[in-house]
């Protein structure tokens, strides 16, 4: 007789890494998300961490959650749609909207619940979805559970968006769903022509932001502003508050009308309790910021800057990252994990990504520095990789990425 539990017993892959002393994940963390983190009773630099403008620790923005706390209690309880909702949800969402220039806003639980129930929302079976082959998961997750066609088209390539929009029936719904920053190869969506594109074959368009909030554009609000894209060339504005934001939660802005049918249709939000209001508060206290100190992502650039072309000195590649986000690239699964240790020892917290998250020899070390690193912290991270690359004999796989 079949038992569903049979899988759970013969998955090997992480206690095999355990047992070689090179498992990367679940490290518990015994202090705040800052430049250094306290991990195994040690003091280590935190390389890996999507906390860009370093407002995770920021005085601003615990005491905006504690006095939240204070006022409304450490949970809402409830739905949004019952008795979840309080004015400091609305107001962050009008807040958000200024902020994105759009028209209305919604506030999720989490990222990864507000693609699920945004996109699924949004599509139905004859409707076709046409998404980087890059994209998120929470957005590939989002078109399957609508029970649209999902098509796939070749990373940030126009080209390849534009045939397979152009095969499509017009009866059918289109909607493309692309990445503004992607999360492992730090490259940027070439907006201007994927716009274009959607605009030719009658398509709506949804831009992820995640990686893109606080960090692109003059005024830190994405990728929109980025290429010069605000007047509603972009229908829909989705990201998380887990970037630089400094929290929790998700976020799409947009029409109003759009707005208000994903507000009474998407199942991830009316099925969920409503995000904290110390987590609330925290967001919107981080919008602030960003609006009142620009220098933060000046630095924050800097800092990449400084971050990669050291890698680059050193001899790595490092992809083809326009933002900070740096891949350094490794190759072998293996000598990811034996990299990632080596750097662990060296008291640097990185990150390996392997496959099936990268295909086979891709295998890369992602690095991320925040506006609060000092020019000497980022100099120990570039020692360290030059040093734990020596001594495990990896020789750096030379060759030059685009400038961050």
């Amino acid at each position: 007789m079949a038992d569903i539990f049979d899988k759970c017993r013969d998955f090997h892959i992480a206690k095999d890494m355990m047992a070689r002393g090179v498992y990367g994940y679940f490290k518990a963390i015994e202090s705040a998300q800052g430049p250094e983190v306290k991990v195994d009773g040690r003091m280590m630099i935190m390389a890996g961490s999507n906390n860009y403008l370093g407002l995770a620790d920021d005085p601003r923005m615990k005491k905006a959650a504690t006095e939240a706390i204070a006022r409304f209690g450490t949970g809402c309880a409830g739905s949004r749609f019952l008795n979840g909702n309080t004015v400091c949800h609305e107001e962050l969402e009008k807040k958000l909207a200024r902020f994105k220039n759009r028209e209305a806003a919604l506030i999720y639980a989490t990222g990864y619940q507000m693609n699920v129930g945004a996109v699924s929302c949004l599509l139905g079976p004859d409707d076709v979805a046409v998404v980087d082959k890059l994209d998120h998961a929470s957005i590939l997750d989002g078109v399957k559970f609508s029970g649209a066609e999902m098509k796939r088209f070749r990373h940030n390539d126009p080209g390849s968006l534009d045939r397979i929009l152009a095969r499509i029936p017009a009866e059918k719904g289109k909607l493309v769903i692309v990445d503004g920053v992607f999360s492992m190869e730090g490259d940027i969506c070439p907006l201007p022509e994927i716009v274009r594109s959607c605009k030719k074959h009658g398509a709506r368009l949804i831009v992820d932001d995640a990686h893109g909030t606080g960090v692109l554009g003059k005024h830190g609000r994405g990728t929109c502003e980025h290429f010069g894209l605000e007047n509603g060339e972009v229908d829909l504005i989705v990201g998380t508050c887990s970037k630089s934001f400094a929290s929790v939660g998700g976020f799409v802005v947009g029409d109003e009308d759009i707005i208000h049918y994903i507000k009474h249709t998407s199942r991830s939000m009316i099925f969920s309790a409503a995000l904290p209001v110390s987590c609330v508060a925290a967001i919107s206290t981080a919008i602030d910021i960003i609006e009142a100190e620009p220098q933060r992502r000046k630095k924050l650039w800097d800092n990449a800057k400084q971050l990669k072309e050291g890698l680059l000195r050193a001899g790595f590649t490092v992809g083809p990252t326009e933002t900070p986000i740096i891949p350094v690239m490794v190759g072998d699964d293996v000598k990811c994990f034996m990299m990632w240790r080596a750097l662990y020892e060296a008291g640097i917290f990185s990150n390996p990504v392997v496959t099936p998250a990268v295909p086979p020899g891709h295998a890369l070390m992602r690095v991320t520095p925040m506006a609060t690193h000092t020019t000497e912290q980022i100099r120990r991270v570039v020692a360290a990789f030059e040093g734990c690359a020596k001594k495990l004999g990896i020789k750096p796989r030379a060759g030059a990425g685009k400038s961050a």
